[in-house]
């Protein structure tokens, strides 16, 4: 045994002589299996040599929790985020705290102050950044973190998890070329979020793989939002020759176009074809049921936690890039077009 006093070593202390989180030191100290053997082994001894003590027997530790940071949660997509880490999370006996950043300091200090206060094995954030600034601190304290990156952003020192935006752009608009379409507008996202670029960047390849020139004019920016889909869509419809199809980089939008066509006296797609990209659920119930292409969110959020749970336990991830695929579902908004 070492020289410490057992009752003043504490959790948190072995936690960082180990280079672990503190969840991870408190799963050995209960005896629990998903800690991997060489890790189980570097804490033990530390646990050991310190000689630490249990503070009462009869004391049970603080439940298990995964911390779940959007920067907002105004968007559909963070249900389906929610749901997937919510359905792995509770297989495995671990809560999950949901909270909203709100793209400010102040309130991402709340965040970190009111985590430290609970049995945290790991952080999923949802955001296409985390600053420098966050990352050290949640570094210092051994937790794991996992970005789920709809927006695509480059590599980071976390693991990060997002889908095939080019892929996907891709492949729906050479769905709408197979129609017969020429004319296919095109409704970005923020210029700012690589996924923006990716999506605009399928649209360009597939218009050249087919020979078509690209119009500038069919391009317009978006925000991912109904308002953005709505605005630029009635700008397409007013055009002297008008698209004869649009590709909205998100649902909102897509659903924005929709109302645009209808106060254009217009129908979709008997007048205009129409697809999205994300497959949030309610597209499926719209009229008519939207073209799009589905982003796994909820799976996305289940391979964070799955990942976040073997960070925690020690393990490796094999990758610091995971990009699951994306998938055209066909519904009832695109058709040839008119002749």
């Amino acid at each position: 045994m070492g020289s410490d006093n057992g009752r003043n070593v504490t959790i948190a202390m072995i936690a960082r002589l180990a280079g672990v989180s503190v969840p991870t030191v408190s799963r050995v100290i209960n005896g629990r299996s998903d800690v991997a053997p060489d890790t189980r082994e570097r804490v033990e001894a530390l646990l050991n040599h310190h000689g630490y003590r249990r503070r009462s027997p009869a004391r049970r530790d603080d439940a298990a929790l995964i911390d779940l940071v959007f920067n907002d949660l105004d968007s559909p997509w963070a249900v389906e985020i929610i749901r997937g880490v919510e359905d792995v999370a509770r297989s495995s006996g671990v809560g999950t705290v949901v909270s909203a950043i709100h793209w400010r300091i102040s309130s991402a200090k709340q965040w970190l102050d009111n985590m430290r206060t609970r049995s945290t094995e790991g952080v999923i954030f949802v955001t296409s950044m985390v600053n420098p600034p966050l990352q050290a601190e949640l570094r210092r304290l051994h937790l794991p973190v996992v970005i789920i990156d709809p927006a695509g952003v480059d590599p980071q020192e976390s693991p990060t998890i997002g889908a095939t935006n080019w892929a996907g752009s891709l492949s729906a608009n050479q769905y709408l070329i197979g129609l017969g379409h020429r004319r296919i507008g095109f409704i970005a996202g923020p210029p700012h979020l690589m996924c923006s670029r990716a999506r605009l960047d399928g649209y360009r390849a597939a218009l050249g793989a087919a020979g078509i020139a690209v119009d500038d004019a069919l391009i317009r920016p978006g925000n991912f939002y109904h308002e953005a889909g709505y605005t630029a869509g009635t700008q397409l419809l007013a055009l002297p020759d008008p698209p004869t199809a649009i590709f909205a980089a998100s649902d909102q939008m897509a659903l924005g176009v929709y109302e645009a066509v209808r106060k254009s006296g217009l129908r979709v797609p008997d007048d205009i074809s129409v697809v999205g990209f994300d497959d949030l659920p309610e597209v499926r119930w719209c009229s008519p049921p939207l073209t799009t292409v589905r982003q796994p969110l909820a799976e996305m959020g289940m391979m964070a936690a799955r990942t976040i749970l073997r960070l925690a336990g020690g393990e490796k991830v094999e990758s610091p890039r995971v990009e699951l695929a994306t998938e055209l579902v066909e519904r009832d908004s695109a058709a040839p077009p008119r002749s």
